[in-house]
């Protein structure tokens, strides 16, 4: 006998969503839902209104039309947001100039505000260490985050979206100009926090190799919802009206065992 298992509650629901900057219309009646321990891809070309669509779920935009709730919640009223970590794509040399440390940035994560008692604490706290830990940085944690390659800049700003040890993470183009060896670490630490702590991650790409190998479930957009579900259904004329143009799709492991 089969049994029966429920599908796991609702993280973030896009419900007919449609938003314009100005007369642009960034996302048009768009109805998605990510749910609870899910490694979920937002795969799309640029402009495709794939980043627009976490703006809306983080409550930085209102949509025209439809509603968006995160935990349950509408997206522009939540206030929870321990519940939530979220990781910004890196462009080289941004932190050039900037003599912050490693430590101290995974720190801004925790930032809760002032409190009379922080100056009794130690420089460097344990969800700290943990954080970094936790994405193999924390022999780093001295140095200064200029020092650090693009990839393991990545993975401290991952350690700062998971100092509050969060439900969800979202992450933006996370793989971007890192080289193969740094996006395997990264792939690798996100599919141990979404295996072994049931994080839900949310990744925002356009890399369709990568999305077709990580995630177990895509969302393919190109202003619309073009498609939804296993990446291993995805077909080639899928992705060709994804992009607008012919794409051969080459799964060699189509079942993604090794995650």
């Amino acid at each position: 006998m089969t049994c029966f298992k429920p599908p796991s509650r609702p993280v973030i629901e896009w419900d007919c969503v449609t938003f314009a900057y100005g007369e642009a219309v960034a996302v048009e009646d768009v109805s998605l839902t990510i749910r609870a321990g899910e490694l979920a891809a937002i795969l799309g070309p640029n402009g495709s209104g794939k980043s627009t669509l976490i703006r809306l779920a983080l409550g930085l935009l209102r949509p025209l039309s439809g509603a968006v709730r995160l935990f349950g919640r509408d997206a522009v009223d939540f206030a929870d947001w321990d519940r939530v970590g979220y990781m910004p794509q890196v462009i080289a040399g941004t932190w050039r100039d900037f003599p912050i440390t490693v430590a101290e940035t995974v720190a801004h994560g925790a930032y809760r505000g002032i409190s009379p008692l922080a100056l009794f604490h130690r420089s460097e706290r344990p969800e700290v260490v943990e954080a970094l830990e936790a994405v193999g940085m924390a022999s780093f944690r001295g140095r200064r985050l200029s020092q650090l390659s693009v990839g393991q800049q990545q993975r401290v700003l991952l350690a700062r979206a998971l100092v509050r040890q969060p439900e969800l993470i979202v992450l933006d183009e996370p793989a971007a100009g890192i080289d193969v060896s740094g996006e395997e670490q990264l792939y690798a630490v996100l599919r141990d926090l979404n295996r072994e702590r049931n994080i839900t991650i949310v990744i925002v790409s356009h890399d369709i190799g990568a999305m077709l190998r990580e995630a177990n479930t895509v969302a393919c957009m190109n202003r619309t919802l073009v498609r939804h579900g296993p990446p291993h259904e995805l077909t080639s004329a899928e992705i060709a009206r994804l992009y607008g143009a012919p794409v051969d799709v080459l799964v060699h492991d189509a079942l993604h065992e090794h995650r």
